[in-house]
């Protein structure tokens, strides 16, 4: 392994270990906490706002810083979306990640997270979803 590759090898560990311990910190491995923000008509919790403010207060600036940058540190290129159109499999998916969210209260990266606890629950999920992914593939490849 070159040294190229030890960098990114380590950047995605240290960017990985971070993103999920702010997954833990902010509640998103609970799947009850994750339900109560979604039931806006009931027994609603809106402290994952500030999740979510958090989110886009980082992710803005490096979007824009970015796009002024010739190249990232650790990689050749920037793999940023150039797509902008809305087809009728993003809306079906898009609309398939909430329903799934809001049933079980997790999605992909607090699940995998949450997986480190070794909780059947959160296992089964894993292994659904796992599936699920490779049921679309195979499914896409036809």
């Amino acid at each position: 392994m070159n040294q190229q590759s030890i960098k990114i090898v380590l950047a995605a560990l240290v960017s990985g270990t971070l993103f999920g311990f702010g997954l833990i910190v902010s509640g998103m491995t609970n799947p009850a906490k994750v339900v109560g923000f979604l039931d806006i008509a009931g027994a609603w919790d809106p402290s994952l706002i500030l999740v979510m403010a958090s989110g886009l207060a980082i992710t803005t600036p490096a979007f824009y810083f970015a796009g002024k940058s010739l190249r990232p540190l650790f990689a050749l290129k920037f793999d940023l979306p150039s797509r902008k159109d809305l087809d009728p499999s993003l809306v079906l998916g898009s609309a398939m990640f909430g329903v799934g969210w809001g049933l079980a209260g997790y999605c992909p990266g607090p699940a995998l997270t949450a997986a480190t606890s070794l909780n059947a629950n959160v296992l089964l999920f894993v292994v659904a979803m796992v599936c699920g992914m490779m049921a679309h593939k195979l499914w896409s490849r036809a």
